[in-house]
């Protein structure tokens, strides 16, 4: 009996298209649950609720309370600003859900719990803006605990904070503003006889464009912004922290990062060598919750959709980028970022 090879070509295109009817297969199935649910649950007026948990108070005690007992809401910056869970909408979101349901009343100060390089420049300002606002409005005190990394929006938010705390080895700083970098291909378009055409209409439109040369004035308009948003930044950060003034800021500490210890002598923190307790204990009393009196520490996880979760997994795109480690700041791509990058 004679056997037929197939050809390894054949049969590779073969297997690609198995690959590519499964996961089509996958996609179509998850859409149309997804449809199905939404018929059965009907139209949504108001976003999905946080998740609450209950984390450790200054003892390590995890029980869960009456709702009747004070509570210190903990919320996460750990991750770039403006992705994943720190973008400014959930963020707000956070804030509403912890005065309703089982918070309700009870929040009686905030634990910013800090890990971040910084991110999104207007997500970092507004975050800010809002936690200054839930302060007024509920009359709170605010207190930032770092544990690695605060730097740049991560430090403009930090700056809602009365006090900052730091861990022995944490790293802060990093004030500045920054976009891109911008690459420009027209030499090397020029070089192998590569013509581009990008129709505008307005001054300037095609600003950067890196298909051709450009002006001497190229970027101005960009420049003055991230010049303005500089001064913002530079005027909260001297405004929360009266240690630092402006001229040192700008003219000897910049954009540097320093260790808890020097940080804490420049200014930038109030202590360099907390840990979760001493620095939860110290909001406590500020919040001016009697000693011996039970209180929740309760952590509001924004809430995260199944089915765009699915979504990034299923695309080939995303998954090749996942793996070779490619594609983790697209979303910063043309923003203007209060970022600290090594």
């Amino acid at each position: 009996m004679e056997f037929k090879r197939e050809p390894i070509f054949s049969g590779a295109i073969r297997s690609l298209i198995k690959a590519i009817g499964v996961v089509l297969g996958i996609a179509i199935g998850v859409a149309v649950a997804a449809a199905g649910f939404a018929i059965v649950v009907g139209p949504n007026y108001l976003p999905p609720k946080s998740t609450p948990m209950i984390m450790p108070d200054v003892q390590g005690n995890r029980d869960l309370l009456p709702a009747t007992d004070p509570a210190i809401l903990c919320i996460d910056f750990r991750g770039e600003i403006g992705m994943g869970d720190l973008t400014s909408e959930k963020i707000i979101n956070l804030l509403l859900d912890s005065q309703e349901d089982m918070l309700k009343g009870r929040v009686k100060g905030v634990f910013l719990c800090m890990d971040s390089p910084g991110g999104a420049a207007f997500d970092s300002d507004t975050i800010y803006r809002n936690l200054m606002a839930y302060k007024e409005k509920y009359k709170v005190p605010i207190y930032a605990y770092v544990d690695g990394l605060c730097a740049s929006g991560g430090m403009f938010i930090a700056c809602a904070a009365d006090k900052i705390y730091a861990s022995p080895s944490s790293i802060i700083g990093s004030v500045g503003v920054l976009m891109g970098p911008a690459f420009n291909f027209s030499g090397a378009m020029a070089k192998y006889g590569v013509n581009a055409l990008t129709l505008t209409a307005g001054k300037d439109k095609d600003e950067l464009n890196p298909f051709r040369p450009w002006r001497a004035d190229e970027g101005e308009s960009r420049q003055k912004i991230t010049a303005a948003l500089y001064d913002q930044f530079v005027s909260i950060v001297v405004a929360a922290r009266p240690r630092l003034s402006r001229q040192q800021l700008v003219d000897s500490y910049g954009a540097h990062i320093f260790i808890a210890q020097e940080a804490e002598k420049l200014g930038y923190v109030d202590s360099s060598d907390s840990d979760y307790s001493q620095a939860l204990r110290a909001l406590v009393q500020a919040a001016q919750i009697e000693e011996g009196k039970p209180y929740q520490v309760i952590r509001l996880t924004p809430p995260r959709s199944l089915f765009s979760g699915i979504a990034k997994i299923l695309s080939p795109v995303k998954a090749v980028q996942s793996a070779l480690g490619l594609g983790k700041h697209e979303e910063f791509a043309g923003k203007f970022l209060y970022y600290y990058q090594p």
